[in-house]
């Protein structure tokens, strides 16, 4: 191995060096980013979905109800005789009205299912970007530091004249 370098531009290793710098900062900026949208999806999910589908189950349950309260009041109130009315409309709503109940019910179940899914799924991939992290925290500036002694070296090395 040759112990001899052939510089041709100290300012291209000054450049190096700023890129290094300029790396290391996006990349970190970049980790953060995604930790933070990673935990907005995560509370998304966790939080927000389950929220909404167990008050959505809520108002189907209560929708419901009071269907069936239209439903027994067209059946007592509409009666004409021994004729027992259709109530039709009051049916279809009914129906409208399980089905929305069945679909809240299942999308608050999907919420419960997946949770502990997508927890781990992010707690794995942060395990993952912790090695990442420390290439960015460590390295970098490691790689940053050896390059200025490289730069004090070279210039050292310019101003020094020759016998």
């Amino acid at each position: 191995m040759s112990t001899q370098a052939d510089i041709k531009s100290i300012d291209t290793l000054s450049l190096v060096k700023l890129a290094m710098i300029s790396y290391a900062h996006e990349s970190s900026q970049a980790l953060a980013d995604i930790e933070i949208e990673g935990q907005r999806g995560i509370d998304w999910i966790t939080v927000d979905r389950a929220a909404f589908w167990k008050a959505e189950m809520r108002h189907a349950a209560d929708g419901v109800n009071q269907a069936m309260k239209d439903l027994q009041h067209c059946r007592t109130y509409k009666k004409v005789g021994d004729n027992t009315p259709a109530c039709a409309e009051e049916k279809k709503n009914l129906e409208k009205a399980r089905k929305r109940l069945e679909r809240a019910e299942e999308k608050l179940e999907l919420v419960r299912r997946w949770t502990p899914v997508v927890l781990q799924q992010f707690r794995e991939t942060c395990v993952r970007l912790v090695r990442f992290r420390e290439i960015i925290d460590v390295d970098c500036p490691r790689a940053i530091a050896r390059l200025e002694q490289m730069l004090t070296a070279l210039e050292n090395y310019q101003t020094v004249t020759s016998p």
